[in-house]
């Protein structure tokens, strides 16, 4: 009968004891970039998010979260708090999103937060294995299972093929992002308090992933939208890798606005490509796909308010990575820049916290990824991880974002390849050495103000940005010589952080050029 206690011990006595373990709701978005979020200072003037502007005004709020580099991956670390070189037995086996793993090798911590006292639930996309786990990592699941049901697979808004705690599925015909908010708000004013017990809910939106399609009562807000000042939309990009310099996605058009080139090639699984379009209206209907979230995000806090739950509710809201929109020629995921994959990342801790320390309506700038948040949800709720995860304890920032810090933050993109799959870097040319647009495997290390990237590409070059003189990642530093014993150290700590998190790979990396 004590166990519980034991448990929970060192949230209590961190925290100032709150009277019962905490409720978590996780809110994860697709494709979210922080740029549609208005409390980021790189929002757009035009843009207006006031309740995920709330969770910032009432929490701690990250500048600088890639979370992943694409939506399975990203929710493989999310679910095993490990890098995806270590997540074994997830593989694809067929066209994007059909994939499978094997429950005994690839555990997810949610069956371990079941097994420590919390009724477990997830609501949304499921985009990792055909098994959801309902039953054995989830007490209640509503789940869009995209590879269980791949010719459904497209339908990111409409349409979907919905099961209930293991059911067989149901089309549910309704605007989704709206339909999962309903299902959470369910969730948290009766389900989740009726089963007497701390709760988890991973709610995972669809939105606002391509084909990037709003609510019908948002199709004319944002008329003010303009076309954003990139100053590398078209290449050449000195500095860049060879598949980065040749990204081309947007073209001038007949009155000097950018418009849409097109794609070589299949449009991938629930895009849309519309060759002409002007990137001004694609940046315009993107954003326009965030105010549902943004709608969301404020009944969730209501009902919380009014089941008097709020106060002893820990609120996470993240996305899997975000989108580049004309940046670096791109219009995608996937590549190392903070365009491409950075994310809004909100914590808001437990109002009997969050009052008693300095972390209210915080900023962090300090780099972090997937892998820091299962490890920080163990350490915040006292529990007891199951296994060593490779993320970095965030709690320390929460509690005082000026925390001394300076730990190494590490993303690393090996395309559809994950666990032992990934020793043997495939060589140039090889299909399985890309993914999205043409974007090879890489390492990405973060930490101070420096971000350096490996792309495992025999010969090519290294990149070092400073953040701070260039946070639009233009300049490479790693090609000028009197940065080569900067370059260097953060070489080595790539390196051994590949090695702290046993990349099967780390000792066959390709050759980098020579500047």
């Amino acid at each position: 009968m004590n166990a519980p206690v034991k448990l929970f011990l060192p949230f209590f006595l961190t925290c100032n004891a709150l009277a019962a373990p905490p409720n978590v709701l996780f809110i994860y978005t697709d494709d979210q970039s922080a740029r549609t979020v208005s409390a980021y200072e790189e929002a757009y003037d035009w843009v207006d998010t006031p309740h995920i502007d709330r969770l910032a005004e009432e929490g701690v709020r990250f500048t600088r979260a890639n979370i992943g580099s694409w939506c399975m991956a990203s929710r493989a670390s999310i679910l095993t708090g490990l890098q995806q070189h270590r997540v074994e037995s997830m593989r694809m086996t067929g066209p994007n999103p059909m994939n499978i793993y094997d429950p005994d090798q690839c555990k997810f911590w949610t069956e371990s937060f079941r097994e420590q006292g919390y009724y477990t639930a997830q609501i949304g996309k499921w985009h990792t294995g055909v098994d959801s786990g309902y039953g054995r990592d989830w007490d209640h699941q509503i789940v869009w299972n995209r590879p269980k049901y791949p010719e459904n697979a497209p339908n990111y808004f409409y349409d979907q093929l919905i099961e209930f705690d293991g059911s067989e599925p149901k089309l549910v015909k309704e605007y989704t992002t709206d339909r999962y908010t309903d299902w959470a708000e369910d969730f948290v004013r009766n389900r989740g308090p009726e089963s007497g017990k701390p709760w988890y809910l991973w709610l995972c939106y669809g939105a606002v992933h391509g084909p990037f399609t709003p609510a019908d009562r948002h199709k004319d807000t944002y008329a003010d939208a303009t076309e954003p000042d990139i100053p590398d939309i078209y290449p050449p990009r000195p500095g860049k890798p060879e598949y980065m310099d040749k990204m081309e996605f947007w073209v001038p058009g007949p009155n000097g606005e950018s418009i849409e080139k097109g794609r070589d090639g299949p449009t991938p699984v629930g895009m849309l490509d519309l060759p002409g379009r002007p990137l001004k209206d694609w940046v315009r209907q993107y954003q326009q796909g965030v105010l549902a979230i943004d709608e969301g995000v404020g009944r969730l806090l209501k009902a919380l308010q009014e089941t008097g739950q709020d106060e002893n509710t820990l609120i996470i809201f993240t996305s899997d990575q975000g989108f580049a929109w004309g940046q670096h020629g791109s219009k995608s995921k996937v590549a190392p820049y903070h365009a491409n994959i950075a994310a809004p990342l909100i914590f808001r801790l437990p109002e009997s916290v969050a009052s008693s320390n300095r972390s209210r309506g915080t900023v962090v700038t300090q780099p972090v990824t997937a892998v820091d948040i299962p490890v920080t949800l163990f350490s915040l709720t006292g529990l007891e991880s199951p296994w060593p995860m490779h993320g970095y304890d965030l709690k320390p920032l929460l509690l005082d974002p000026a925390e001394k810090w300076g730990k190494p933050s590490l993303l690393v993109h090996t395309a559809k390849k994950y666990g032992s799959d990934t020793n043997i870097i495939p060589e140039k040319g090889n299909p399985d050495l890309y993914h999205g647009p043409g974007v090879p495997w890489y390492v990405l290390l973060s930490q101070g103000r420096y971000k350096y990237v490996r792309t495992l590409v025999e010969g090519e070059t290294e990149e070092l940005y400073d953040l701070v003189s260039d946070p639009q990642e233009l300049r490479n530093l790693a090609q000028i010589a009197a940065y080569s014993d900067l370059l260097e150290r953060y070489r080595a700590s790539a390196i051994a952080e590949l090695k702290r998190t046993g990349a099967g790979f780390v000792d066959r990396l390709p050759a980098v050029a020579q500047n």
